[in-house]
């Protein structure tokens, strides 16, 4: 209880520079680039367009179409974007968010700056990525003839899940990788396990040992990725019986983490300007 009430206590003080603080975290990133923060849509939109090209063109017989909630039939490339959007999210926020407290270190150790407030603006940096992003996987489903539906309201609960959990990841990693560089370098080299194990280039739904699937469905990316998918292709809703079991464990790891997280902060926090 005492980590959540520095917690709050913290961000209450620091809310309004939030916003700004996340704005110029973006600038900073892409700093000295022509296009600026814009690269930050370039290089997933490329990545998009190669899995377009390799799955529609490509090898486009090997591409099965999938069947949405309302009956039409989806090509793999959109059923793969569905899922991919969210995972640029959270490949950030393994790799720059585990280094963001070293990254702003200065704010750390040169004046009194609340560290629990860095995981948050990077967080809502890369979840302005995400937003854009998001916004343009719409515009090719329009494209492609599959306009919005009021399944898409749930992209905004997806949205928080995905930055309750990973701001709270963020909190956590950052705080130890600080004390130990072995640790950050083991997050960030797990992140392509992460991908291949979260459902993101193939349906949890085919894995035939019931156990597994079921542990499996325990990852935070496997539920935020499917829900994305639910959004858009298969026209769920997250308190479904197909889906109720899967949102409970996930808020339960929520809960998980942020305990994690808060406690790691409150002990340690007057001990990381001293190691930074």
């Amino acid at each position: 209880m005492q980590g959540l009430k520095l917690f709050i206590k913290e961000h209450k003080e620091f809310g309004r520079q939030l916003l700004e603080l996340a704005k110029a975290d973006l600038l900073k990133t892409y700093r000295g680039a022509s296009l600026g923060w814009l690269w930050a849509i370039v290089k997933p939109s490329i990545t998009i367009f190669v899995y377009f090209f390799a799955f529609s063109v490509g090898i486009r017989s090997a591409a099965q179409p999938t069947i949405g909630g309302d009956g039409k039939q989806y090509e793999f490339f959109l059923w793969l974007i569905g899922g991919i959007i969210p995972w640029f999210y959270v490949s950030e926020m393994m790799t720059q968010g585990t280094d963001c407290i070293k990254k702003y270190s200065y704010l750390v150790t040169k004046m009194r700056f609340p560290v629990s407030t860095i995981p948050t603006f990077v967080s809502l940096s890369k979840m302005f990525i995400n937003v854009c992003l998001t916004l343009a996987i719409i515009v090719i489903y329009c494209f492609y003839g599959h306009f919005p539906s009021v399944y898409y309201l749930q992209l905004i609960y997806y949205m928080l899940c995905q930055f309750l959990f990973f701001t709270a990841f963020s909190l956590f990693n950052s705080t130890l990788s600080v004390i130990s560089k072995d640790y950050g370098n083991l997050i960030k080299s797990l992140t392509t396990a992460v991908f291949w194990m979260s459902g993101i280039m193939w349906n949890i739904s085919s894995v035939n040992n019931g156990t597994i699937r079921k542990i499996l469905r325990l990852n935070p990316v496997t539920y935020i990725c499917s829900g994305y998918r639910d959004c858009y292709i298969y026209r769920k809703w997250f308190w479904d019986e197909t889906n109720y079991q899967s949102t409970i464990a996930f808020f339960g790891v929520l809960l998980a983490m942020w305990a994690l997280s808060l406690y790691m902060y409150n002990k340690t926090r007057k001990d990381l300007p001293d190691v930074l």
